[in-house]
């Protein structure tokens, strides 16, 4: 029996894609990440709570720093403050760990069907943290922020990684950790897997 639902369960032979997210899906950055954000943001003013913080999961750093500012009335250059949150990440020691249970699904279909990783982060920094993992060489193909207009939940990252796939997006499964993720996998035609159930406590 087929269940995506079920990162066990064999997966059926129309699907010749998969398209994982990277930050919380396919590493536990998100701890990371959220230090990385209060570090950057908290001498400008500018609130984040961390359940903001996971809302905006999978929308470019940028494109939340203007938002924040926004909304908080806050003045700042959000390219700027966007490049200081990235750095701060980049100089953690310890930014997470693969997520076993998610990359035991790539390391299982390699080379029988097509990978790919589709991010709202920066391309150096999704890099980064694929290669801390260890999984860099696992994935051909890397979508990130600066290869599309629209971030999620626009269905932008998700096309773009189908077509250098060269796979239909129908037939193409995206693994997500985010709502917003989530709506833009499936805005592009993919099967959609919520990978959140999966990490939760047994």
């Amino acid at each position: 029996m087929h269940d995506l639902a079920d990162p066990l369960a064999p997966i059926p032979e129309r699907y010749q894609g998969l398209v994982f997210d990277c930050d919380g899906t396919l590493v536990d950055t998100m701890p990371a990440h959220y230090r990385a954000w209060r570090a950057a943001l908290d001498p400008l003013g500018i609130m984040l709570d961390e359940a903001r913080f996971h809302a905006l999961a999978g929308v470019p750093t940028a494109a939340i720093v203007e938002l924040l500012a926004r909304e908080q009335r806050v003045r700042c250059d959000p390219v700027a403050v966007a490049h200081d949150k990235d750095a701060r990440y980049l100089a953690l020691e310890e930014r997470g760990a693969a997520i076993e249970l998610v990359v035991s699904i790539a390391r299982r279909e390699q080379g029988r069907r097509k990978l790919a990783v589709a991010s709202g982060g920066l391309r150096s920094v999704v890099l980064s943290t694929l290669r801390s993992a260890g999984l860099d060489a696992m994935f051909p193909v890397v979508v990130a922020a600066e290869n599309v207009r629209h971030g999620k939940p626009a269905p932008d990252v998700f096309l773009c990684a189908a077509e250098r796939l060269g796979v239909d997006p129908s037939r193409c499964v995206a693994y997500e950790d985010a709502d917003l993720g989530l709506q833009a996998a499936r805005a592009a035609g993919m099967a959609a897997v919520d990978v959140r159930p999966w990490l939760l406590p047994r």
